[in-house]
C-alpha cells in the first residue's frame, strides 16, 4: 500500500513550514546560489551564465531554443543572459543559414578559454557541500527522479516555464 502523507502524521504538522518538500528545495537553492555566486566570482559569470556555458562546452554550437530546453528557461530569461554573454565576448549569435528563424550560439576563443577555468568549479562547490562523489550521484538520481515525476504530474508542456 502507497503511503499517503498523512499517514502517521498529526493534520496540523502537514502545514509546517520545515516539512515542506518544497522549502527544503527552496533554501537549498538559495544556498547553492550563494556558493556559486562566490565559485564564479574568477570567473566573472553567473550561475544562470555558467549553465549555459556549461551546455555549449558541451554541445559547442546550440540554437537558443534548444539551449533554453536545456536549461529550461523561456526566452525572456535567455535572450538577455546570451546578450550579456556576448558582450563579455563569449559566445557568438547568428542566424542558422539552413533555417533564418533560429538563432545558432557558440562560444568564441575567449569562451572556450574559460572552459580551462571552470573545472575547478565543480570540485569546489562538491568539497564545499561536504558530500563525497557517492552522496553527489545519489542526491543527483533523486533530484532527477523528482523532476520527472513533476514534469509528468504537471504535463509535459507546463514543465518548460520556470
Amino acid at each position: 500500500m502507497t503511503e499517503t502523507p498523512t499517514t502517521g502524521t498529526n493534520a496540523g504538522d502537514l502545514l509546517r513550514l520545515e516539512h515542506q518538500v518544497c522549502f527544503a528545495l527552496h533554501n537549498a537553492t538559495r544556498a547553492f546560489g550563494a556558493l556559486y555566486r562566490d565559485a564564479l566570482k574568477d570567473l566573472g559569470l553567473t550561475y544562470p551564465q555558467y549553465l549555459a556555458m556549461l551546455a555549449l562546452w558541451e554541445h559547442d554550437e546550440l540554437s537558443v531554443k534548444r539551449l533554453g530546453e536545456l536549461l529550461r528557461l523561456d526566452s525572456g530569461t535567455l535572450s538577455p543572459l546570451l546578450k550579456r554573454l556576448e558582450t563579455a565576448g563569449l559566445v557568438i549569435r547568428e542566424r542558422s543559414p539552413l533555417d533564418e528563424r533560429s538563432v545558432l550560439i557558440s562560444t568564441t576563443a575567449a569562451g572556450a578559454a574559460l572552459r580551462e577555468q571552470a573545472t575547478r568549479v565543480p570540485a569546489e562547490v562538491a568539497a564545499r557541500t561536504g558530500f563525497d562523489l557517492d552522496e553527489m550521484r545519489q542526491l543527483r538520481g533523486l533530484l532527477a527522479r523528482l523532476t520527472d515525476r513533476l514534469d509528468t504530474a504537471n504535463g509535459a508542456g507546463a514543465a518548460q516555464e520556470c
